[in-house]
């Protein structure tokens, strides 16, 4: 059976402070045919290792790229890509997210009020500008 997860549960997976969820989430995953990881589930994923439980850039994308290198996993690997690529540059997975998406919907531009993801963008070769200014 194909299998969606919520981020609860990936977060669980690699969270062990409840013990008894970890293990249910484990089995879960593995008793799954297929894991379906929606770009949503992962990109919070990412957010709540991050902001609740303070783990490192580097450890949550480590854990992002063990999740996505199952043979079963399901997911849009470009978008995981360029959300692991803006990561690695130093900014949030979303933003590489939220990146190709608007390439993948032929937007021409993006506009941002992070100043942050921008530069980060261009340097990218993304086609992006900070919001109320002109220069792209």
């Amino acid at each position: 059976m194909r299998t969606a997860f919520d981020t609860n549960v990936l977060i669980r997976f690699f969270v062990t402070d409840d013990p008894a969820q970890s293990e249910i989430a484990r089995l879960e995953l593995e008793g799954a045919e297929r894991l379906i990881l929606s770009i949503t589930a992962l990109c919070e994923f990412v957010w709540v290792l991050g902001r609740r439980y303070k783990v490192p850039r580097a450890e949550i994308a480590e854990k992002l790229r063990i999740l996505i290198e199952v043979d079963k996993a399901e997911f849009d690997r470009g978008a995981v890509e360029a959300g692991l690529e803006i990561m690695d540059a130093g900014g949030d997975f979303a933003d590489g997210v939220i990146a190709f998406q608007a390439r993948d919907q032929d937007a021409e531009l993006l506009v941002s009020f992070d100043r942050g993801a921008v530069k980060r963008l261009k340097t990218l070769g993304q086609n992006a500008r900070l919001a109320g200014t002109t220069d792209t």
